[in-house]
């Protein structure tokens, strides 16, 4: 009986989806089938050979150059199928399509990449995507993105990141308590607080060691300029820290002894290159700054080192859940490498921006199907694998199961219909030299 309703819902699931395409919506609804089915996608030219896409290659590439999707309805689809965790915890990240040599691709920018170089730097020119998806305290590899925007060059990363997490924010019910966020340490968590403005959430933020914090000044005395910043807090002087306002020690089974102290009503200076009005005074933002202690790692390789985050939102951080939050981040890993590796994001030479977004949105929407179908597929492994329980399959076996489930949902695209050969340029044209677009940077 599970089974048939699990069945039941991604039936509605694929309807629904089918309605957030408009221009071209048959061939980009069964490109999308083929990207879950196939293996791993070495051209997209290659998925036009899977048998649920019933058109032919050149169908393809016009899908991804003049389709239409309804990302604001697809992104409210998506939000209908979270994973379950209340109050929600998300991840926010941003991973790097690398253009380096396309030339005529416009609106490219210089980003660091940890595996690329370019003139022996760790930089690369591309687009920049960042990631939004939800965690779960357990650790699984079931994180499907929840939303994703490209980074203009000329944009910066912590203004735009804020526009999806209220989008998100409006689209959850109120009553699953208050959101979390969670950001790595190239965010910066100042302006992210500045930015955030009256969303309806937390955010949590790494901080590198040997930063310093300021404390709430004294009661002004009415003689002399009020302060502004009170007794200094430095994370490398232990003689600088005073009482905590809270404190957590519990034995973990991974991390052996932990321990959690948060300093609330601390705030940090924000730098000199914030854009404001002149003659203004920098803001200050105060939130609650946790050190973790940690006696062993899960994979014992190398000594533990302290971990300093900073929280920022309504009410006060649960010690329980935030460190193990942050833990959790690298979740969202998963995803970014089974989409890059197996779907094949970044495989596509895709010459102007608009085509990568629409390529991108149709692997979230694939990846949201694949965890939709996890509990209506039986397991179909191979000869020289081990047998996994129904609720344990791993997102390469249930895209290894999935062919056999979709011939009995049917597809709601509409059957080709043979439109003659296409006449091609005509004769004595030429197409000439596309323009070229320089790598854009900050600095510029």
């Amino acid at each position: 009986m599970e089974r048939i309703d699990a069945v039941a819902q991604l039936q509605r699931f694929r309807t629904a989806r089918y309605a957030c395409f408009g221009h071209r919506a048959d061939a980009l609804f069964e490109l999308c089938d083929a990207t879950r089915t196939a293996g791993v996608v070495a051209s997209p030219a290659h998925l036009s050979l899977e048998p649920s896409h019933r058109r032919g290659w050149g169908s393809l590439y016009a899908a991804l150059a003049q389709g239409g999707i309804d990302t604001a309805a697809l992104r409210r689809l998506l939000v209908d199928h979270p994973l379950g965790a209340a109050p929600p915890i998300d991840a926010v990240d941003v991973s790097v399509w690398p253009r380096c040599d396309a030339e005529a691709s416009p609106e490219r920018g210089d980003y660091y990449h940890p595996s690329r170089h370019s003139a022996g730097q760790p930089m690369v020119a591309g687009w920049a995507y960042p990631w939004v998806g939800p965690l779960g305290l357990s650790g699984d590899s079931w994180t499907a993105p929840a939303d994703v925007q490209r980074v203009h060059p000329t944009e910066h990363a912590n203004r735009v990141a804020v526009a999806p997490i209220q989008r998100l924010v409006d689209a959850r019910p109120t009553s699953g308590g208050v959101p979390r966020f969670v950001f790595d340490a190239g965010y910066a968590p100042l302006q992210l607080a500045e930015e955030w403005g009256d969303v309806r959430a937390a955010i949590l933020v790494r901080r590198r060691r040997g930063r310093c914090f300021s404390a709430e000044p004294a009661p002004y005395s009415g003689l002399g300029r009020p302060q502004r910043h009170g007794q200094k807090f430095v994370c490398d002087d232990p003689e600088t820290w005073p009482a905590p306002t809270d404190e957590r020690n519990e034995d973990d089974g991974q991390y052996g002894a932990v321990r959690v102290r948060a300093w609330a009503g601390l705030h940090g200076k924000p730098g000199q290159r914030a854009r404001r009005p002149p003659r203004a005074h920098k803001p200050v933002v105060p939130g609650t700054l946790i050190l973790v202690e940690v006696s062993r790692l899960p994979g014992r390789t190398r000594t533990p080192q302290v971990l300093w985050l900073w929280w920022h939102g309504p009410g006060a951080p649960d010690l329980a859940i935030v460190w193990r939050a942050y833990g959790r981040r690298f979740d969202l890993a998963h995803p970014c490498r089974f989409l890059k590796q197996t779907r094949g994001w970044t495989t596509p030479r895709c010459r102007h921006p608009e085509q990568a977004d629409r390529w991108t949105w149709l692997l979230v929407a694939a990846s949201t199907h694949l965890r939709r179908a996890r509990p209506a597929v039986a397991d179909a492994r191979l000869p020289w694998q081990q047998p996994q329980e129904p609720g344990r399959l791993t997102p390469y076996r249930v895209r290894q199961a999935l062919p056999r489930l979709l011939v009995g949902l049917g597809t709601p695209a509409i059957p080709p219909k043979p439109c003659g050969r296409s006449p091609g340029r005509p004769r004595g044209r030429r197409a000439g030299p596309a323009p070229r677009h320089p790598a854009l940077k900050k600095t510029a």
